[in-house]
């Protein structure tokens, strides 16, 4: 019997006292179970967890097929689950597993992709709760791992501990955590969540059940779990509250999604700390302009990278596919539009225009949803899917770069392009749908899941070039205003290097028609020199430069070459260049020696120089100061040549025993300096020598030094050659591996002589009567060279030449005849420097007809004067018999 108590309020004594049931200590909960599997399905690791789930121990898994564990074989419903897991970067489910006894169990797994620094691939497969047999239930226990009582702090239910007692209290404290608008987690003294509400289970596409029982690290491998799980360590020391780097936020949002995160520890009333509560907030505005600003940063580097249009539309679709839409077109008008201001009305015609660039989320490859099965990957081109819960989303196609597209007169992008300005557009925009209902493309491109459309027009200087499609599928938020400002300011930076490479385009359009037209077309014919040249425009971005060379016939079978460089590119430089090409040409006619025709040339860039120095500062309008330039005679008679140089590299001779040397002509100043003097020097060339004149593009290699340069230049022009074509072909083989960096000129010329049996001289007295004895003189000539035919014109301008010169010029006189293969020429030489001119005669003037019938007769006539006296000299053609 029981013993009654002896006086009130004695308690009965323990031993006494009858047997009640007993109370036992709360279970220990087991530990997870967690294994690998490497890529080809083996498993590489198994925990204590998965032995006393499974039973089998590490020696008789590890090593073995996956597939081994499963109940039922790959073609049942949990096989093709799995399969379908492969291309995921994440899977969760529930799958039959067989124990090693035997029994079946069905255990929901969450795996996770895991690949290391190497090759390697790997899965992590865990399960937060020890086997039950197939069809038992724990019997409504709370389930072994998931001491929600426990944590909760003495034996209550979770529901109980998140009130104050009164079970409405405890309703209200279960809502306000599940329905938090924060992210919020329990974890217990183990660090293994126990409760999760429902913000977490979004961050973490997770249900709490999934969850719990499990270490976060466990439920997302993340660098971020680890940091988390380290902090949660220390507050259960007693470290206090923590707080997460900013800009962390739970495993599974990415390290740098704009989260503040807190841990918190939870005591019992006694002051011990039984859990940690984790908090965590999203700083989405701030987090949002961050991220915009770092965005068009990176665009200031990645956009307008060359000069190709079609590169520039694709580097904008690429800066903003993800960061700032799911998909991007760029299409550029075929025709751009001019004007000032925008038209507030749309075109009453459609636009035409063709894709340009393309991107979308799923270039990359499939995808797998947040939350359910995986959306249908689409190609290159292709918008990706919505991916939310469980369906599979339709992909709306942004067609391939190169098609045509063409906008109805009322369509959105019309009217954007009209008023000059980008619009914002929701799926259920009439616009949008009645566009999308008259152009089958635009549905395509809008898409069953696109939610959200910015279409905005591509303007540079005042010029509107095409329009930029930005939509979103993936991103549950729409377009916002700061979304249009910074798709504005993207699409400018494109729309600006677009318009800027095409007008550089133009440019160097324009400027290589220059440059050929002011070029020499044809070589002239000439019987001194063999001729042979190149021209080799920059391939650089600076475009063409100001290089020329030219070949000017002079009188008595002399010859004249060029070459020259005005500094600076495109089309100033350019027609700088034409204009010191016709002054050139024109100082030649004059016959002036080379260093008082650089003199003249110099003083001409000077004044160009002036004339431009106020309206532009930049140095390309300096009128071609520092240009240089190199004018050489060659005369086939005497076998001399004179040359003189403005700052240009000098020229190279090569005799015909193949030496190979550089003629040593003062390098005189560059052209437009002013006051500075320049020299000619003289040199007697062997009949066969080679002259190669350049310009430094030729030797501005930047592949290797001057002396390296300057060896392969010799060694190609050593090299014997049946044409002077071939010696060209040879040096710039030689000396470039790419396109050149400057224009390069180069001009290659062979010497030819007139031997004695082609040329005539005659000291002739200043007596009128001398003149009936050089006609003699010519015309005996004449017929010893076979040329009867001429003899008439030629006695004529031999008669009025030499007459000239006894009447008004000054002893010695001299009479020449030069014959060339096509060409015979009269000089007449005398001491004094009048130069005679013609004029028109009076009816009863005796003179002033006799230089009147000399240009008449002549091909052309003609004064050049030396250091004392002057050369009246005329050419005749000669028939071809």
């Amino acid at each position: 019997m029981e013993r009654l108590p002896t006086h009130p309020g004695e308690r009965p004594h323990e031993s006494d006292a009858s047997p009640g049931p007993a109370r036992t200590a709360p279970p220990t909960p087991p530990p997870p179970a967690t294994a690998a599997v490497d890529a080809r399905g083996i498993v590489t690791e198994w925990s204590e967890g998965a032995r006393q789930l499974l039973g089998y121990p590490p020696s008789e898994v590890v090593g073995q097929p996956a597939a081994r564990l499963l109940a039922d074989d790959a073609g049942t419903a949990d096989g093709a689950a799995l399969r379908d897991a492969a291309g995921r970067e994440r899977w969760s489910g529930t799958v039959a597993l067989r124990h090693r006894d035997g029994r079946r169990l069905r255990r929901e797994l969450l795996a996770h992709r895991r690949t290391a620094d190497g090759p390697v691939t790997e899965w992590l497969v865990v399960s937060a709760v020890t086997g039950t047999p197939e069809g038992q239930t724990p019997g409504g226990q709370t389930p072994a791992g998931t001491p929600e009582g426990e944590a909760a702090g003495g034996g209550t239910s979770g529901s109980e501990a998140a009130g104050s007692g009164t079970s409405g209290s405890g309703r209200l404290g279960e809502w306000a955590f599940r329905q938090a608008p924060c992210v919020m987690a329990v974890f217990d003294a183990d660090l293994r969540l126990v409760r999760a509400n429902a913000g977490m289970e979004q961050v973490l596409s997770r249900t709490e059940d999934q969850m719990r029982g499990l270490r976060l690290p466990e439920i997302v491998p993340h660098p971020v779990s680890d940091e988390t799980e380290a902090k949660m360590r220390r507050v259960l020391e007693g470290g206090g509250p923590q707080q997460l780097r900013a800009g962390a936020g739970p495993a599974g949002t990415g390290a740098n999604d704009g989260w503040s995160t807190s841990l918190v520890p939870l005591e019992d009333p006694a002051g011990h700390v039984r859990a940690v509560c984790l908090a965590a907030h999203q700083r989405l505005q701030e987090h949002l302009a961050r991220q915009r600003m770092l965005l068009l940063s990176e665009a200031s580097a990645r956009i307008g990278t060359t000069a190709d249009s079609g590169r520039t539309a694709q580097e904008l679709a690429d800066i903003a596919v993800p960061g700032l839409a799911d998909f991007a077109a760029v299409d550029l008008l075929d025709a751009p539009r001019h004007g000032g201001a925008p038209s507030p009305a749309a075109p009453a015609r459609p636009l035409a225009a063709t894709r340009t660039a393309v991107r979308s989320v799923l270039d990359d490859g499939p995808t797998a949803s947040a939350a359910g099965t995986a959306g249908t990957a689409g190609t290159a081109g292709t918008a990706g899917t919505a991916g939310t819960a469980g369906t599979a989303g339709t992909a709306g196609t942004a067609g391939t770069a190169g098609t045509k597209t063409l906008y109805p007169a009322l369509s959105p992008v019309a009217r954007c392009l009209a008023q000059g300005h980008g619009a914002l557009y929701d799926a259920a925009d009439p616009d949008l749908l009645r566009w999308a209902r008259q152009d089958p493309g635009a549905a395509r491109l809008l898409g069953s899941t696109t939610h959200s459309v910015m279409v905005v027009p591509m303007r540079a200087h005042g010029a509107t070039l095409g329009v930029a499609l930005f939509g979103r599928h993936r991103h549950a938020e729409p377009f916002e205003a700061d979304d249009l400002w910074l798709a504005e300011e993207l699409t400018a930076k494109a729309a600006v290097s677009i318009h800027t490479a095409r007008r550089d385009s133009r440019e160097h359009t324009s400027t290589m028609t220059l440059q050929r037209s002011l070029l020499p077309q044809t070589l002239p014919d000439q019987g001194a020199l063999d001729i042979a040249t190149r021209y080799l425009p920059a391939g650089t971005r600076a475009g063409v430069g100001g290089d020329w060379f030219d070949v000017i016939p002079l009188s008595g079978a002399r010859v004249a070459l060029v070459v020259g460089d005005v500094v600076g590119h495109g089309i100033r430089a350019s027609a700088t260049m034409g204009r010191l090409r016709t002054a050139v040409r024109t100082l030649a006619d004059v016959d002036l020696p080379p260093d008082e025709l650089l003199t003249h040339l110099d003083d001409l860039v000077l004044h160009l120089s002036a004339d431009e120095s106020g309206t532009d500062d930049t140095a390309e309008s300096a009128g071609g100061i520092g240009t240089t330039c190199l004018y050489a005679v060659y005369d086939p008679v005497s076998r001399r040549c004179a040359l003189a140089r403005a700052g240009h590299p000098p020229p190279a001779a090569v005799t015909p025993d193949g030496a190979v040397r550089f003629l040593d002509v003062p390098a005189g100043p560059p052209l437009g300096l002013g006051g500075l003097p320049f020299e000619t020097f003289e040199t007697e060339l062997p009949e066969g020598s080679l002259l190669a004149l350049y310009t430094d593009g030729l030797l501005a290699a930047r592949d290797h030094d001057i002396d390296e340069a300057l060896d392969k230049m010799f060694a190609a022009l050593a090299r014997p050659a049946k044409t002077l074509d071939t010696v060209c072909d040879r040096v710039l083989t030689a000396m470039l591996t790419h396109r050149p960096d400057d224009d390069i000129a180069l001009l290659v010329a062979r010497t030819r002589a007139l031997h004695a049996d082609r040329v005539a001289a005659w000291d002739l007295a200043s007596d009128p009567a001398v003149v009936a004895r050089a006609r003699k003189h010519a015309t005996e000539q004449l017929t010893a060279w076979g040329l009867d035919d001429a003899a008439f014109i030629t006695e004529l301008t031999v008669s009025e030449l030499v007459t000239n010169a006894i009447r008004y010029g000054r002893p010695p006189i001299q009479l020449r005849l030069i014959h060339e293969d096509s060409t015979l020429t009269c000089e007449v030489f005398d001491s004094s420097s009048t130069a005679p001119h013609m004029r028109r005669a009076r009816t009863f003037d005796e003179g002033g007809r006799g230089l009147l019938l000399v240009g008449q007769l002549a091909r052309r006539w003609g004064t050049r004067h030396a250091l004392t006296g002057k050369t009246v000299w005329a050419e005749q053609s000669l028939s071809p018999g």
